[in-house]
């Protein structure tokens, strides 16, 4: 018995750890002082009635010999590709159902799809960078290379074009930065890889945190992106599914084997998504359910919008939050990001997440979430204002 030796390259995962280790020990010697949590990336609203709804009638059916689902289609019922078919109209982009496959989530996928990839393949990765990108890679033994992702550009690298990949992972609004690429921006990567044979890896997972209908929600809105891209999609964001998992991949026939090869995958390794799960999400794209999770999501957009503008009154520099839950800060007075991360705990007691545990490119720069409660997010930027200002 060999194992896989790759395992050893890994980088050792300390950030939320550490993080966590960190309050805890704050708050055991300060029980007396309230600690804001602004460094969360999970949802905090419940989820919707239409979800809700759909839920419990599916429930019910489950206990009815006449509606008893047993296994399902490993790649999604048809009521729910249709439903995702029809969501992806609404900005022109055409998909057949056999294009899109139901998983539960996009970060299982994520690491899944380069099943169907070589692994003699060199991946470029942007830096900062959600790690499993890196990591699914590393264990694989593939050759990783970064893209400078940095304040000079915004946090939105473009192709290099003495740079040869051939897998391109690109996360837009980003995490944890939350960049988001514009559409001649996204061209650009696209005709880079079209011109390499590569294969774009497009998380979406913040598509509707975009409100301004000039930037794309999906890569396919790009010419040619169908000939290039696989897109991975969550509802964990869009609808609070974070606990209920279910997201979607889109793999366009036009990449030739690569659909028949993960639909190939997929029925060998998956056995599907609940049938539960799936009604569920099916409701998120009715007309009531579009309506109620937008109320979430500018729930959260208006808390960003809230650090956001208290960081401009500071003068500190970021990007992020306007089309995005995350917030991405330059550290004040040079600052290293666990400087800054114990001086907010020890002066303000608010959290955030270090950046230098996204990257090398991090170092310096911190993330804030806009997924806590309202009167949290006053509090928190109040507490800034008064020893920023």
């Amino acid at each position: 018995m060999n194992i896989n030796e790759n395992y050893k390259n890994l980088e050792e995962s300390y950030l939320f750890s550490t993080v966590a280790k960190k309050v805890n020990e704050f708050v055991q010697k300060n029980p007396d002082k309230k600690v804001i949590r602004l460094g969360i990336g999970d949802v905090t609203r419940p989820l919707c009635k239409a979800v809700i709804e759909a839920l419990h009638k599916a429930v019910d059916e489950m206990g009815v010999q006449a509606t008893f689902r047993g296994y399902g289609p490993e790649q999604g019922y048809d009521f729910l590709r249709k439903a995702v078919s029809e969501y992806y109209m609404k900005r022109n982009v055409t998909l057949e159902l056999d294009e899109i496959f139901i998983s539960d989530g996009a970060k299982s996928d994520i690491g899944n799809i380069l099943d169907i990839f070589s692994k003699d393949n060199t991946v470029l990765v942007p830096d900062p960078v959600y790690p499993v990108y890196v990591d699914t890679n590393v264990m694989a033994g593939r050759k990783v290379m970064f893209a400078d992702a940095n304040g000079g550009n915004s946090f939105l690298p473009l192709p290099d074009e003495s740079v040869k990949a051939d897998i391109i992972y690109i996360c837009s609004p980003n995490n944890p930065t939350g960049a988001v690429y514009n559409k001649e921006q996204l061209k650009k990567w696209v005709d880079y890889a079209l011109k390499n044979e590569a294969v774009i890896l497009f998380d979406a997972a913040y598509e509707c945190f975009v409100s301004d209908d000039s930037l794309p929600r999906s890569i396919y809105e790009i010419e040619g992106a169908k000939n290039c891209a696989i897109e991975f999609c969550s509802l964990s964001k869009t609808a609070g599914f974070t606990g209920t998992r279910c997201g979607y991949t889109i793999v366009p026939k036009a990449l030739g084997k690569l659909n028949k090869f993960w639909l190939r995958r997929q029925t060998t390794k998956f056995n599907g998504v609940p049938y539960i799960i799936q009604r569920g999400a099916e409701a998120v794209f009715s007309e009531k359910g579009q309506l109620e999770i937008k109320e979430n999501i500018n729930y959260y957009k208006e808390n960003a919008k809230i650090i956001s503008e208290t960081l401009d009154k500071c003068g500190i520099w970021h990007v992020g939050g306007k089309h995005s839950p995350y917030i991405w800060l330059k550290c004040p007075n040079n600052m290293s990001s666990w400087e800054f991360f114990d001086f907010l705990l020890e002066k303000i007691q608010v959290v955030g997440t270090p950046g230098a545990g996204f990257g090398k490119n991090g170092e310096g720069y911190f993330r804030l979430t806009s997924f806590g409660s309202k009167e949290n997010t006053i509090e928190a930027m109040e507490r800034f204002e008064k020893i920023f200002s």
